[in-house]
Order: C-alpha cells, then sequence, then structure tokens
C-alpha cells in the first residue's frame, strides 16, 4: 500500500490500510470488518493522534452536505469538508463563522476534535461554534447530539475516541468584512505591562516573536470587523508599545515571502480572507516545521510569556516562530480553554523533532501548571499529570466507554492519555 504520512511529513502512519468509504452505510461496513481503527482528518496533527496499527478511514469523500437552517444562524455540513471548502459557500449566503483558525486547509471534524482555535478576546475555539454532531461509532450506530444533551459537552472535543463525526452543525451569522493591520518591533515590557489591553484591540490579535530579541517582538496582527471602530484607541496603543505600523506585506516569520498571507495593509476584505493568517490555494506557514501549543488561563498568561522569554537563549535556534493568540472560554469537557479566558503559546519549531522533544520538558517545567497542550501537537507531559488539568477528565473516560466498549478506537496516544 501506499506509505501515508502526516502534512508535516513527520510521522508515517502504522496502517494496515487507508480507506475513504462514499457514504454512511460504506463507513458502517467498514468498521463491521472490528480491529483497530482511527479517523483520518486533514492529516494537520503533528503527533499521533491518529495513528492506528488497523484501518484508518477518511471521511474526505463522503457526500458533501451544505444545508443552511430555516432561522438562517446555523449550517449543517459534513465532518470531512475543510472551513476552507466551506466559507466561501457561506459567504455567497451572506453568512459567516465567528472564527477561522490561522489554516483554512483544516477539516472540521479534525479540527473541531482537536480543540484547534483561532485568535480573540471575546471569541471561543471552533469547537465552540458546534451546535449539533453525527457520530458513527465504531459498532456501526449512529448518535445525534445537540446543544443541552447531557453527553454534548465531552462528544465536541472527542480526540477520535468516539467514532466518526459524519456532519456537523456550526452557528453562523451575517456576513461580514475585515481589515488586518502589522505592526513591527513592539516592545515586550510594555505589551505584558498592558497585554488586556494589547489583545483587545481587534477582533483577533497575534503576537509573534522568533525569540532572538528578548525586549521587543517581531511582530503584532491585528484583524478587525468593520466598519472601524478602534483606529485612534489603536494608534495610540501602539505608539505607547512602539510599535510601528508595517508598510509591506508580512510573513509570520521575518524574511520568508508573503505571497501565501491573506492580504493585510487594513485593505477590507471578506472574512475568511482575512481572519486566517494563509490562502487556502497555498502551502500554509512553513511546511517542514513541527508544532507545539499550550494554553494557560489569561491569569497565568504574563507569567506564562515571562517564562518563554527566560529560555529564550534556548528556544531561538530551534524555532521558526512563536505566536500568542487569546481565546474565549467555553464549557466543553477537553476544550484547553474550558471554564477559563485562555491565551495560547504556539511554537513552529524547525523540523528537528528529536532536538524539540529533547526541549519540551525544560519548557513545560517552566510553564505554569495550569497550562494544557494542544491535542493535535507535539508535548510531553505525561498522562497523569495531562489529566489533573481537565476537571471532567473522568467523565470524558466514561463516555469513551460508552461509545467504544471494545476500545477499537484506543491507540498509543489514547493509552498514554489513561483512556
Amino acid at each position: 500500500m501506499t506509505i501515508e504520512r502526516n502534512w508535516a511529513g513527520n510521522l508515517t502512519y502504522r496502517a494496515s490500510g487507508v480507506e475513504h468509504p462514499a457514504s454512511v452505510e460504506e463507513l458502517q461496513a467498514l468498521l463491521a470488518r472490528g480491529g483497530r481503527v482511527r479517523m483520518l482528518g486533514s492529516r494537520h496533527c503533528f503527533n499521533d493522534i491518529a495513528d492506528t496499527d488497523g484501518l484508518l478511514v477518511a471521511l474526505d469523500r463522503m457526500p458533501r452536505v451544505f444545508e443552511v437552517n430555516e432561522a438562517r444562524d446555523a449550517v449543517r455540513v459534513s465532518g470531512g469538508m475543510r472551513y476552507g471548502d466551506i466559507a466561501p459557500l457561506l459567504d455567497a449566503e451572506g453568512l459567516a463563522l465567528a472564527n477561522l483558525a490561522s489554516l483554512p486547509h483544516i477539516s472540521i471534524a479534525g479540527a473541531v476534535a482537536t480543540g484547534t482555535h483561532g485568535s480573540g478576546d471575546g471569541i471561543g475555539s471552533l469547537a465552540s461554534a458546534v451546535r449539533a454532531l453525527t457520530i458513527v461509532t465504531p459498532s456501526g450506530d449512529v448518535r445525534a447530539l445537540q446543544r443541552g444533551d447531557d453527553d454534548f459537552d465531552g462528544a465536541v472535543v472527542s480526540l477520535g475516541a468516539l467514532g466518526a463525526v459524519v456532519d456537523v452543525t456550526l452557528d453562523v451569522e451575517p456576513t461580514y468584512e475585515v481589515a488586518q493591520h502589522v505592526f513591527e518591533h513592539p516592545s515586550w515590557d510594555a505589551i505584558l505591562a498592558d497585554f488586556d489591553e494589547v489583545t483587545s484591540i481587534g477582533t483577533s490579535v497575534s503576537i509573534f516573536s522568533r525569540w532572538e530579541r528578548t525586549d521587543v517582538a517581531d511582530q503584532i496582527w491585528v484583524k478587525q470587523r468593520q466598519p472601524e471602530a478602534r483606529e485612534i484607541a489603536r494608534a495610540d496603543l501602539f505608539s505607547r508599545i512602539d510599535g510601528e505600523a508595517a508598510t509591506a506585506e508580512r510573513h509570520p516569520i521575518i524574511g520568508v515571502d508573503p505571497v501565501a498571507c491573506t492580504e493585510q495593509l487594513g485593505v477590507p476584505g471578506p472574512w475568511f480572507e482575512r481572519l486566517p493568517h494563509f490562502k487556502l490555494e497555498f502551502t500554509p506557514s512553513a511546511g517542514a516545521e513541527i508544532q507545539t501549543e499550550y494554553l494557560v488561563p489569561r491569569a497565568d498568561a504574563v507569567a506564562a510569556i515571562q517564562a518563554v522569554r527566560t529560555l529564550a537563549g534556548q528556544i531561538a535556534p530551534l524555532l521558526l516562530v512563536n505566536e500568542i493568540r487569546t481565546v474565549a472560554p467555553d464549557y466543553l469537557w477537553l476544550s484547553s480553554s474550558q471554564g477559563t479566558d485562555a491565551v495560547g503559546i504556539h511554537f513552529t519549531w524547525k523540523p528537528d523533532e528529536a532536538a524539540v522533544r529533547a526541549f519540551l520538558p525544560t519548557l513545560e517545567a517552566a510553564l505554569p501548571e495550569t497550562a494544557r497542550p494542544h491535542w493535535g501537537k507535539v508535548f510531553t507531559l505525561d498522562g497523569a499529570e495531562l489529566r489533573s488539568r481537565y476537571a471532567r477528565w473522568d467523565e470524558f473516560a466514561a463516555l469513551a466507554r460508552r461509545f467504544d466498549p471494545e476500545r477499537r478506537l484506543v491507540n498509543p496516544y489514547l493509552e498514554r492519555l489513561g483512556l
């Protein structure tokens, strides 16, 4: 068979085969074969969360579903579709999502299952927009859950431990435009002294640094819904943190051609062409890379960033770029922003996984004990420690046992977590 690898190329799947069912009935027939099975999304996870020595099942060839409800406040879509696929369809309907991740290339079911997020003080993770979902369990049963059901808050960020998510219903709203501004070399001392104000200056704010210097960050990207409401406040804030508006388009990694990036320089455009950092038609970010992210409660954010700052000398040689973003709280059991406003500290590393993994215990020890790693990225925290950071973990484990009593979805990743 063709050897299957993840997007970054740092993982080769061990599966005996990869199947692409074209209907729910075909999916059920595949599951009826028995044995180990895992669902495969857009392969943008950097660890072995989707790996198995059994069968991999990708939902990318399932019938495309795109159904706007009568109230026009929700859309039902196929779980295997990508955000970049549904965004222009929504916009054509005069509708929009509240947020997108930095990459539009990721599948909806996979992004939701791993708690993937965009940025914005007032906007939750992508999973927080889920209103309902349909899961086909390993036994072939079809389970439909909606917000308010007993199991719903545990079933959304599921780590792939419940079954195949064949469709998802997402909250939508009227379409809108966004303008994107980039500010360069702002002072770290000033950012951390006024962190809440910095992250609130736009709808979505990202702070980028290569940690080659500890006095200034590289860039701050500000995405603002239109009509523009905070131009004067923004100019005042960025003068106080010594930030200067970029005069040309920028890539998050200084020196890289910005051709793959969404339009900047304050030019308004459709929400789905500004909220991501990268355009759908280009390879996002660096391509050959490893990613790690830790989300901390906002109350611990400044201490966490300062901890990273003290490790800059060890981080910079391994790093392509660090991005700091914010996420509003939700109530999903395994969401990294469950119960708290969260700040994500994201590392895009050079593709030297051995060196990154050797360093991560030092980084994890320096971060606050409240830090929760992104489920789909590289981390080294042990399962017991990680479980202690989720108040609803035991309930999720019980839910997984009910959906998968034969443990057919359990792989080494889930075993390390104690499922």
